[in-house]
């Protein structure tokens, strides 16, 4: 089986380089040659190409772009695809992109593995990137139960942990446990920077360490890809945000009362549903 992969970033370069190591022949198209001739030195990619027309031999392709090109980039693919091609992306929204490329490719399964680092470009590319992780399969109910099947059959050899749910599903649970922390992350950063004590800020610099860490790395990463979870995912992100906007208040009135107890039984309470999550 030949596979193809648009976008030759982190998460495109990283599945070609494991699905490589398990046999598969892989065509590899990004938009700079520089990143072309890279993928190839690299072991991502057999051969990679600026032109889309490589992809005429592929029978499966993954689409590793921005969330805004996918559509047009499928558009753009359409001339070079027989029927039977199987299109799929990796985009951490779901609804409206499956929506869009599901009407321009009937063979179309979207896709969503949940893996990633703060580093990006095709040199940040990892071999077992998707061992161990949660790789989300959102089909709808006209989408191809063969076609299905291979992206799951693929997403299952790469050591992923694999979900089927609808599309709209994905995105309300996203919206809280990866495009939120980006925004409180991001919002973390923001408000201790805005720390108007040079003295404090310096100092605050000085001592951060895990646990600022820890809560600011969402934050620090790609704008771009925070951008497009915003805009893509806008209602329930919006959701989400006001939610924790209200515990945050909730916080605050706690702690201006001196009310303690109450503080604290919500600690413990959060202390125990932690685990739920990891």
């Amino acid at each position: 089986m030949k596979l193809g992969i648009v976008g030759l970033g982190l998460i495109g370069g990283s599945l070609g380089l494991d699905l490589r190591d398990r046999g598969f022949e892989v065509l590899g198209v990004s938009r700079r040659q520089s990143t072309c001739d890279l993928a190839v030195a690299m072991g991502v990619a057999d051969r990679a190409s600026l032109d889309l027309s490589l992809l005429a031999e592929a029978d499966l392709i993954f689409i590793c772009t921005p969330i805004a090109k996918i559509a047009p980039t499928i558009e753009q693919l359409i001339p070079y695809l027989r029927p039977e091609t199987i299109i799929t992306d990796v985009g951490s929204v779901k609804a409206p992109i499956v929506s869009d490329c599901a009407a321009l490719w009937d063979n179309f399964v979207g896709g969503h593995p949940m893996a990633g680092t703060a580093n990006s470009g095709v040199e940040a590319a990892e071999r077992n990137l998707f061992q161990g992780a949660t790789y989300v399969i959102t089909p709808t109910e006209k989408t191809s139960v063969a076609a299905l099947n291979k992206v799951k059959d693929l997403a299952c050899s790469l050591g992923s942990s694999v979900i089927i749910t609808a599309p709209t599903v994905h995105d309300r649970a996203v919206a809280w446990i990866s495009h939120l922390p980006v925004m409180v992350s991001a919002g973390l950063i923001s408000a201790v920077t805005a720390e108007t004590d040079s003295q404090a800020l310096k100092l605050a610099i000085s001592l951060a360490s895990s646990g600022f860490r820890d809560t600011s790395r969402v934050g620090g990463g790609n704008p771009e890809l925070g951008l497009m979870m915003a805009q893509y995912n806008r209602e329930e992100l919006l959701r989400s945000m006001k939610q924790y906007r209200h515990n945050l208040d909730r916080f605050i009135e706690l702690i201006e009362a001196e009310n303690w107890q109450a503080l604290e039984d919500i600690l413990k309470s959060t202390r125990a549903k932690r685990p739920d999550f990891l």
